[in-house]
């Protein structure tokens, strides 16, 4: 009997486990999917089946890029949140039109291959009004972009895309029927600033006869005068500078050998494009270069302004994956900190090893852009925690990424220059990096920069910022001299007049060069500056204006020709070590001998190239018989060896120039006048 009721008792127990187990699962919650990393490869090529190497790869809206080798192929590895994601991934390249395709990632690779198409200009069906050069200045190549890709998984089967994202069309009308030409008309909505620049005009050496000024290393005009021609706009005159344009390019000049100093000076002289009756006195410095494997550690502070101002794709997210360029360079001696700044300032990352990679980006790629902009805060915090980190022996920077519009607290140029000049003294540098556009204070960052022993660039994609922060990462960050000041003295038994090219805010009074108190231009690695000068020779006839200058008691006597040399000028340079107090000398005399008329050097011709490009966008008075052809076939005659595209893309910058002077002159309005 006890049998049966036990057997009875077990049939029961049974059946109520087979009825609230289903039910039970049914109501428990569902598990969450498992997150993973895919593997992103792929090769870019050009409509030939060439390979295409510096492409910028980059997945829109996430602070992770890389760029692609020699061989196009590249590789990105994405950290999903879930068992598939889909993404967009951006090409770009320098001279060629942008690509964006759709991406499902999953698994543990994918396979995308893409082709990039050399951009070209069709003014004749893009025209962009005022308001739209506050754009991205990418809309243009979006329009006409084309793209093959081949999408395979790991396990050969296709992989699901993306819906199609829907492109943005090339902003604009009809040049018929909506004209636009921001220059010089100004956009009502337009905040942009820019510091007034008058050209140096001639001056005559025997009231003048020495010309003194601050290198500068800053490249930030030339890629914001590219995102203007880029958008479809003439610059703003005063947002050229000469020196900028010129120095964003290598030159072929000798790097300083061993046990030199850390600074080589190389000159040519040759005729002027311009006025072939005037000579172009080149003067080349070349820095020296440092493997940044075994370069001083670094103790890096990324300071980010996320006020609302910085809202937008090619304002905030291009800061995170410009910073993420650089934090993938890193290594493990190497230390970053993150300061935001917007109503307030704040820590987000301490400071923490490079090796901590994706502790690091998680940091970038949290910010969010709102409120408004308290500069002066953001910038003392920032040098407080690089203070607390310094490394002594090592590279301490603060790296500030803004449109530079401060608005709340210490926010006038005056104020912030002084806090910066302040906090300098405490041995790090800084290192300005400009974003946006429409709201884009030029002229307050240029300050900044001069006023913290630092360099300043304008980032318009995420090339520019693989330039400045991988392929010349030295330059950028690591300083090899300081308060680096040129002087030159003109003979004047053998110039009659001469001008210096750009540096207009760069000028120092002529006692300042030996004065080791007086703040200069700092240096980096494997940097080169160019200065030119053109000059009228005493054997020449005088067709340049130079001030009148009232008749002197004491100093109107015969010069005395020296017959000790025949130099031409003398070319004097002082620099300090990067922890030095005292200023060093270095000298390097320039014979004046017969005027050369044979080929100028590749360097010469391209360098004059850009001056004539930049003096004609300010409309220079001293631009001569120069004309937009003549900029152009001198460029592409020197354009070399040009791995980087570089050159090439300068040329299609001054055939944009050129296109839209000349749609700009045969306006009616302009022809009336």
């Amino acid at each position: 009997m006890r049998i049966t009721h036990r057997r009875a008792h077990r049939r029961a127990l049974v059946l109520l486990v087979a009825v609230l187990v289903p039910s039970l699962a049914a109501r428990a919650p569902e598990q969450p999917r498992r997150a993973g990393t895919t593997t992103v490869v792929g090769r870019v090529t050009d409509p030939a089946g060439r390979p295409v190497g510096q492409v910028s790869v980059a997945i829109t809206d996430r602070s992770l890029a890389t760029t692609t080798g020699a061989d196009g192929r590249y590789v990105l590895r994405v950290a999903r949140q879930g068992e598939i994601e889909r993404v967009v991934v951006s090409f770009r390249r320098i001279g060629y039109g942008r690509v964006d395709l759709p991406l499902a990632v999953r698994g543990d690779s994918v396979q995308l291959d893409a082709q990039l198409v050399p951009a070209t200009m069709k003014l004749e069906s893009t025209v962009v009004t005022g308001a739209a050069a506050a754009q991205d200045s990418h809309q243009l190549d979006e329009g006409r972009r084309r793209a093959v890709p081949q999408r395979r998984m790991s396990d050969g089967k296709s992989a699901d895309a993306a819906s199609p994202m829907p492109m943005r069309a090339a902003i604009g009308a009809r040049p018929e029927s909506r004209p636009r030409w921001p220059h010089p008309r100004v956009d009502s909505g337009n905040t942009e600033a820019y510091e007034r620049i008058d050209e140096n005009a001639f001056r005559s050496p025997l009231v003048a006869p020495l010309s003194t000024f601050s290198v500068d290393v800053d490249r930030a005009s030339y890629a914001n005068v590219r995102r203007f021609l880029s958008g479809g706009n003439l610059p703003p005159r005063d947002a050229v500078r000469i020196e900028e344009l010129v120095n964003y390019f290598p030159y072929a000049d000798p790097a300083p050998g061993r046990g030199d100093a850390p600074i080589r000076i190389t000159t040519e002289v040759a005729p002027a494009p311009w006025n072939p009756s005037h000579d172009l006195v080149r003067i080349g410095l070349r820095a020296r270069d440092v493997d940044m494997r075994r370069a001083p550690p670094s103790n890096l502070v990324f300071l980010v302004d996320v006020s609302g101002s910085m809202q937008g794709p090619n304002r905030l997210g291009l800061v995170k994956q410009s910073l993420s360029l650089l934090v993938n360079q890193l290594r493990e001696q190497d230390r970053v900190a993150i300061v935001v700044y917007a109503g307030s300032a704040g820590l987000v990352l301490p400071s923490t090893s490079g090796e901590d990679k994706q502790r690091i980006l998680a940091a970038l790629d949290g910010l969010q852009a709102g409120g408004s902009t308290a500069g002066g805060a953001g910038i003392r915090l920032a040098y407080d925690v690089a203070r607390q980190n310094f490394l002594r022996g090592g590279n301490n920077r603060v790296i500030l990424c803004t449109d530079g519009d401060f608005n709340v607290g210490q926010s006038s140029d005056a104020e912030l220059v002084q806090l910066i000049e302040d906090k300098r003294r405490e041995g790090s540098y800084l290192t300005i990096l400009g974003f946006g556009m429409g709201n884009y204070k030029d002229q307050k960052m240029e300050k900044l920069a001069g006023a913290g022993n630092g360099n300043y660039a304008y980032i318009d994609d995420l090339l520019e910022a693989s330039k400045m922060l991988v392929k010349e990462m030295g330059g950028t960050l690591l300083t090899v001299a300081k308060d680096v000041k040129l002087q030159v003295e003109f003979d004047p038994t053998q110039v009659r007049a001469y001008r210096l090219l750009g540096y207009e805010d760069r000028i120092l009074r002529d006692e300042d060069f030996a004065n080791d108190v007086k703040d200069a231009g700092d240096v980096g690695a494997g940097h080169s500056v160019t200065a030119l000068y053109e000059i009228v020779r005493s054997d020449v006839r005088l067709d340049v204006p130079l001030p009148e200058v009232a008749p002197l008691r004491y100093q109107n006597r015969p010069v005395i020709v020296s017959t000790l040399s025949d130099e031409l000028l003398h070319v004097a340079m002082r620099y300090k070590a990067p922890d030095g107090e005292r200023s060093l000398l270095v000298t390097h005399p320039v014979r004046a001998g017969r005027r050369d008329r044979s080929t100028p050097s590749e360097s010469m011709r391209f360098a004059s190239a850009v001056a004539g490009f930049g003096m004609l966008l300010r409309h220079s008075p001293n631009a001569g018989s120069l004309t937009w052809p003549q900029v152009i076939t001198l460029a592409r005659g020197a354009r070399g060896d040009d791995p980087e595209g570089y050159r090439a893309d300068f040329i299609r910058l001054a055939e944009m120039a050129s296109e839209l002077s000349r749609r700009l002159a045969t306006m009616p309005e302009n022809r009336e006048r």
